[in-house]
């Protein structure tokens, strides 16, 4: 029981500090759009930053 409350403490943590921190937002949804974009394109990375161009996979979410 005190894990799972430590790890809820832990997420929330992180989620108030890319609430307020816009430079580490935009570096995670980058970090995802990198990872989503790879995961389609079988290790492609021009494919992976046309993809990034469009918008992501958290970008509706982030924005």
């Amino acid at each position: 029981m005190n894990r799972n409350k430590m790890m809820m403490t832990a997420l929330g943590l992180g989620a108030a500090y890319l609430m307020r921190n816009k430079e580490s937002r935009d570096k995670l949804k980058g970090q995802f759009n990198d990872f989503a974009g790879t995961a389609k394109t079988g290790g492609n990375r021009q494919a992976t930053a046309s993809n990034n161009k469009k918008g992501g996979m958290l970008t509706n979410f982030f924005s």
